[in-house]
């Protein structure tokens, strides 16, 4: 048996049935192989999108994410999705080409493919393995695989003389890559003790849950939680719907948040945060609640208490656990002493309807991309996954709901725009029950573009609805805030439905409301790959544009020479 052979036969054994990539030269063989042991291997048109559908696919499973890329190039043009699963902690491992161990005389000449894929791969985030025999080859992947599955993205170097040489044994080594999960953590009864006298002296609290609450499994224990301390439940953006149907759910805290939403959370008198690391967009910048508010903060990860807020109680276990700790020995209230549960507020929030906030701000051409979105919402079929890129359309994110925290997937850690057609793609893979939904800016979608082939090719459940504002929607607004032009960030209008049709896509362009209503049965009926060219008003600015730092506007005499 050769290298590449056990490679494939070991993934085979350690449970992997997809892998996403493109073939080089030096991983032809291994891709080859695939499906020989039976792995299912998408062809990307891209390598960063590879590694980014490798990450969707992850997220989408809680499995292992498997890329296979080539060296020099390729894997040059891999980083830009390595470091996004970096950033995100994905359960993601990449397998790459490299060069020979023993290369030999360089008789044509020398290696033009040469980088220095440690260091590169490094500084990208990833954990570096490299094989030097045929025979470690089994045993190094499980090491790779297993650090992989822990959160820590890994890449697996792979030269062609390893992968070509034979090996002793033509027996897969059989081992679970997965990490036995320790138990819960336990917090500590004097930190619980004071939280809840901290939760007693006030009478409006507000529970943050993050996406820790959510992985917890902790929406039960914090909804009980709430009824007995009459406080209300916001999210983090990761953890958006999580308490979907809840009659304390005010949504989205933060960047992200509807104006009833800031207003709740800025009467707050108490914060007990559950698995949310209270960043600046959880936080606007700090801004989310009065600073006279002390805070309670729970993570599993103590590191992550106090490292962007300070706060005041720090409860290191797990979200759950704390949460159902609290509720034992918090007493319970009257209702007049929980004024978050009047009647009257209770009210409020079941018949909040996003449409109040804001008055719709169409053209003659375009629409606005609230209104949009809140039409979207209905129209869409209910089973749904989302999936967002990046950019100021993101002022959309609160209107659309999902049926729960997994069916989302916000791709905003590495703060970059084109990564979510991939992700959405690997979305789709583990999910072909499920239409995925993926929300993209035109300047994203240009720089993934090609991937568009793909979904097709592999007749994906997928709809991509492009916020198509002619620009670079974030820059653009930055700009004007600092009186500087924006023609850097504005550009022609595109056909990209004419384009998605002669890739294979169902497409159609939505330039007023009653465009879209007119696709409803479409919509409701699709199973993709569809697409809807959205033309929205350049001029709706998403709130968290004019936060800091982004939002803070140059000195008036900065631009001057």
């Amino acid at each position: 048996m050769y290298g590449y052979e056990c490679i494939a036969r070991q993934l085979k054994e350690m449970g992997i049935t997809h892998a996403f990539g493109l073939t080089s030269d030096d991983t032809l063989l291994l891709i080859g192989t695939l499906e020989t042991v039976g792995i299912a291997y998408i062809s990307a048109r891209h390598e960063t999108n590879a590694v980014a559908m490798a990450e969707g696919y992850a997220a989408a499973t809680d499995k292992l994410g498997l890329a296979i890329i080539g060296r020099g190039p390729a894997m040059t043009n891999s980083i830009h999705g390595a470091a996004y699963a970096a950033k995100a902690r994905s359960r993601v491992l990449i397998l790459y080409g490299d060069a020979p161990i023993n290369p030999g005389p360089m008789v044509w000449g020398p290696d033009v493919k040469t980088v220095d894929a440690n260091a590169m791969l490094t500084s990208a985030g990833l954990k570096v393995f490299l094989a030097v025999t045929a025979n470690s080859l089994p045993d190094v992947l499980i090491d790779a695989a297993r650090v992989a599955m822990d959160g820590q993205p890994a890449a697996l170097l792979l030269p062609t003389d390893v992968q070509r040489a034979e090996l002793s044994t033509n027996d897969p080594v059989v081992k679970d890559i997965h990490a036995a999960s320790p138990p819960a953590r336990l917090p500590r009864p004097a930190a619980v003790k004071a939280a809840v006298d901290q939760i007693g002296k006030s009478k409006r609290p507000l529970i943050v849950a993050g996406i820790g609450a959510h992985r917890a499994g902790a929406r039960d224990a914090i909804e009980a939680l709430a009824r007995r301390a009459g406080a209300l439940i916001v999210t983090s953006a990761k953890a958006k719907d999580m308490f979907r149907g809840s009659p304390y759910y005010l949504g989205v805290l933060g960047s992200f948040s509807f104006a009833v939403t800031r207003l709740g959370a800025e009467q707050a008198d108490c914060v007990i945060a559950f698995g949310a690391g209270l960043n600046r967009r959880t936080t606007s910048s700090g801004g989310a609640f009065p600073a006279t508010a002390p805070i309670i903060q729970v993570d599993t990860d103590a590191a992550v208490i106090g490292r962007w807020l300070a706060c005041d109680i720090a409860i290191a276990a797990d979200a759950r656990v704390a949460a159902e700790a609290m509720l034992a020995i918090l007493p319970e209230r009257n209702a007049k002493d929980k004024p978050f549960h009047a009647e009257s507020m209770l009210n409020e929030i079941a018949q909040f309807d996003p449409q109040s906030e804001f008055r719709p701000a169409h053209t003659a051409h375009t629409v606005d991309p609230r209104a949009l979105a809140i039409a979207l919402d209905r129209l869409l079929p209910e089973k749904r996954n989302l999936v967002y890129d990046a950019g100021n359309f993101l002022g959309v994110y609160p209107y659309v709901a999902a049926p729960d925290a997994a069916n989302i997937k916000l791709t905003v850690d590495f703060v970059s725009i084109g990564i979510g057609l991939g992700v959405a793609i690997g979305t789709s893979v583990a999910r072909p029950d499920t239409v995925t939904v993926l929300f993209v800016g035109d300047g994203g979608f240009l720089m993934a573009m090609s991937e568009i082939e793909t979904a097709a090719r592999q007749n994906l459940p997928l709809i991509i609805v492009l916020m198509n504002d002619c620009a670079y929607g974030a820059e653009m607004h930055f700009l004007k805030l600092n009186q500087l032009s924006t023609a850097s960030a504005v550009f022609p209008d595109i056909d990209f439905a004419a384009v998605a049709v002669q890739f294979g896509f169902e497409a159609h362009t939505v330039r007023s409301m009653s465009d879209l209503e007119a696709l409803g049965d479409t919509l409701r009926g699709s199973s993709g790959p569809l697409l809807l060219d959205c033309k929205i008003n350049p001029a709706v600015e998403a709130p968290f544009i004019a936060e800091p730092p982004g939002g803070v506007a140059l000195p008036s005499d900065a631009h001057r020479l």
